[in-house]
């Protein structure tokens, strides 16, 4: 980022500048950074705080401070105080302020922008495009999938004039933003991906205004007052070369491959060329993963390309992950990258990562340990090779958990709500199946306010991990109570025996002011103080100094049943009786949470002070209005171990309850009832996709493997195999199990890998 930006260049939309001197206006702004994780060089950059979803930034000036910075770009009515060394430039918006300076940078050029919009693949559609023009033009495209109002502007700021084209993505926006983004962006040319809806919703239009020619499939109805800009050139060829080269079952990646080349032939590619690079697209655009490797690392698996914007922000995706621990980058450099070295160099030594590596043949990685490690090249300088001598030896089987989809869904759920409302995640169970170590962690790094466990020891757990976040215990038990005080854990407490014990151990390790929830029963009946006994708690209390009430809560215990809305409206009654007379008896103030996934979407109008989110978050709710806003973040998934011909009269498995009446062909897939797939599923009631096929179980689930029929496909061994994922959905696996969603999440084996996508 090279902005060369000075004071007097923005105080038109500056509403005041602090500084102890005379204000400087000569004072250069070269860079913005909007995250104090990220902060590396500190000469002539401005931290901007941005306010978010789960983030203020101006809670990190301080830290962005002690860092060295001296230049900040704040809000008007916040509560600042101000260094005398350095400059404040205050402003009424500065997600506005950022966008207008992205604005004023993205005039000095005269290259054409291409925005591309849409509902599925718009990341996958930008590194397509770059992909296929990049051996003939100089090409700035947004980082990963940069494609919010923010991500947009951080993208325009980082335009040079060492460019031909650059490639914005931008994801849905409401009508304002649609226009403020078409306003600072001025796009030559647009791209629209494949549309979900039918009729699309004509604020999209907005987006494209001005454009000189639009880019969409000319099978597509959409747009239709774009006619005369719309570019239906190469038609035949481009569906030619597809029919030829390109496998047409994924009926999205087909449109917005078109879509690509359509572009490719508008800026003359050769098509020599267009063939070449069609044959060599990248499988996965841009789907970074992180995974726990050997020795304690934690390895961040990017081996898709070297090109610079990439390389910069996986070097700050493992800034934000690192937090203590040491920083490796091994970089692969192929032949036709050589060139690139000096500046790769540049670029790393920028962020200051404790080793780097530039692998040779044979190379032991056997010294790293208890690091962050950054693997990043091209797979011709066979990066992944080196990524899968980091894995730890796991079972074939694996669960993909992509946390930009969870984030996502959060975000669905905190638009239910107020901004001052927090949101407390549960990671119990080990998070659902999910991994709580590393789903804490994320969690914390989003900003979320509060976790939530069942037990004492699954907090302790996640604080040896490094997690800060409050943690609330939902069931303290007394044989827990020292190490729940010893590692700040905050008990549910929920009877009079386990508050006078863990009074008793306050009391014996010298604490006082201790916080603790009190868990009421409206109507659920499990745990929980009865209402007839809210006297008798608070007197008991108000009499302990030891401990203080940081919130009062209670369970809805059929709040996703239309059918019980009278129980849930009671349930709510009671909640309030109970906590406005705890409340009116203590002169602190004590926070209140009733809600989980399914009544936030129901019943958001009593979300209180918190809400908690469980399962929701990952995807699966039953409430129909929130279940069509969520993505599914998780795919379990395996492959094919062997291949065998059964003849007619062979039996298949344990205790001979298949008895092939032809000849059939079975696969064998290294998943079984030790690693959650059950063995109610035997004999055709469970089964697998493969490349999109369904393949029923043949004979018994077994402890580790299943063996499934493939008798009218052509699989190999070492072919994909989706257990739960776009083809058999978490919802449709349940049910052919005769569970819920939650007992399959809870039942995924600790052998069973997890992989964490993080775009």
């Amino acid at each position: 980022m090279k902005l060369n930006f000075s004071l007097s260049d923005i105080s038109d939309f500056a509403l005041t500048v602090h500084e102890q001197n005379e204000c400087n206006t000569d004072v250069i702004i070269e860079s913005i950074v909007v995250d104090s994780r990220k902060i590396i060089g500190v000469e002539n950059v401005a931290f901007c705080a941005i306010n978010g979803t789960f983030h203020n930034g101006h809670d990190y000036i301080e830290e962005a401070y002690l860092k060295g910075i001296r230049l900040f770009i704040l809000e008007e009515n916040q509560n600042l105080t101000f260094q005398d060394d350095a400059i404040y430039i205050v402003v009424k918006d500065t997600l506005w302020a950022i966008q207008e300076l992205a604005k004023r940078h993205r005039e000095k050029f005269n290259f054409p922008i291409v925005l591309i919009a849409g509902d599925l693949g718009k990341t996958m559609t930008k590194e397509w495009t770059y992909h296929l023009l990049s051996n003939q033009y100089r090409i700035i495209r947004s980082p990963k999938s940069f494609n919010t109002n923010l991500g947009v502007a951080l993208s325009l700021l980082e335009l040079t004039e060492n460019c031909d084209i650059a490639l914005i993505e931008v994801a849905e926006q409401s009508s304002v933003g649609l226009i403020r983004i078409n306003e600072i962006v001025q796009p030559k040319y647009g791209i629209v991906t494949y549309l979900k809806k039918i009729m699309y919703d004509k604020s999209l239009h907005l987006l494209y205004k001005g454009c000189e020619k639009l880019f969409v499939n000319p099978i597509s109805s959409a747009f239709e007052d774009f006619k005369t800009s719309i570019d239906k050139t190469h038609f035949e060829e481009i569906t030619h070369l597809l029919n030829q080269i390109f496998n047409q079952e994924d009926k999205v990646k087909t449109y917005n491959l078109h879509l690509a080349l359509q572009l490719a032939y508008f800026f003359k590619i050769d098509e020599e060329v267009i063939i070449h690079q069609l044959k060599t697209l990248p499988k996965l655009a841009l789907r970074m993963e992180t995974f726990d490797g050997i020795n304690n690392n934690t390895v961040i698996n990017d081996t898709y390309n070297l090109d610079f914007e990439a390389l910069i922000y996986s070097l700050e995706y493992q800034l934000t992950v690192s937090k203590n621990k040491k920083r490796v980058v091994i970089i692969g450099i192929d032949d036709s990258n050589l060139s690139k070295k000096d500046k790769i160099n540049q670029i790393l030594l920028d962020y200051k990562p404790d080793e780097i590596i530039y692998p040779e043949e044979n190379q032991s990685f056997e010294h790293i340990k208890d690091s962050v490690v950054l693997i990043k090249g091209t797979r011709k300088a066979n990066m992944q090779k080196i990524a899968q001598r980091f894995r730890l030896k796991t079972h074939k089987t694996y669960l993909e958990i992509d946390l930009k989809a969870i984030k996502q869904n959060i975000e669905v759920y905190k638009s239910k709500l107020l901004p001052s409302t927090k949101l407390l995640v549960m990671v119990k169970s080990n998070a659902y199946g999910a991994g709580a170590e590393k789903m804490a962690q994320f969690y914390e790094e989003i900003g979320v306010n509060y976790l939530g466990v069942a037990y004492v020891d699954e907090g302790v757990e996640l604080r040896n991990n490094g997690v800060t976040l409050p943690i609330l215990v939902m069931n303290a038990e007394e044989n827990g109570f020292e190490d729940c005080i010893s590692f700040d854990l905050e008990p549910a407490i929920y009877s009079f025996e386990q508050l006078d014990e863990f009074i008793k151990a306050l009391i014996n390790q010298g604490r006082t002011g201790y916080s603790i929830h009190l868990k009421i029963n409206t109507g659920m009946n499990r745990l929980g103080f009865e209402l007839n006994e809210i006297g008798k708690v608070i007197e008991l209390v108000r009499a302990q100094p030891e401990v203080k009430i940081k919130s009062i809560y209670s369970h809805l215990s059929d709040a996703d049943n239309t059918s019980s809305e009278a129980f849930t409206r009671t349930q709510i009654q009671r909640f309030d009786e109970a906590s406005q007379l705890i409340c009116s008896q203590f002169n602190y103030p004590i926070e209140k949470h009733l809600l989980n996934s399914e009544a936030t979407a129901g019943y958001s109008e009593h979300q209180y002070d918190l809400v908690r989110l469980g399962i929701g978050v990952y995807g699966f709710a039953s409430h129909p209005t929130i279940k069509k806003e969520l993505i599914d973040a998780l795919q379990w998934k395996s492959s094919i171990s062997q291949i065998k011909t059964i003849a007619t009269g062979e039996s298949v498995g344990y205790g001979r309850s298949y008895i092939a009446e032809q000849t059939i062909k079975i696969a064998i897939i290294p998943v079984g009832y030790a690693d959650g797939f059950r063995r109610v599923l035997s004999n055709g009631k469970g089964g697998v996709s493969i490349n999109g096929s369904y393949c029923p179980v043949v004979g018994s689930v077994c402890m580790d493997m299943i063996m499934v029929d493939i008798t009218n496909h052509n699989f190999e061994v070492g072919d994909a195999v989706e257990i739960i994922g776009q083809h058999q959905t978490m919802e449709d696996f349940s049910e052919k199990m005769d569970t819920i969603p939650y007992e399959v999440m809870t039942s995924f084996s600790k052998r069973v890998h997890r992989i964490y996508l993080t775009n």
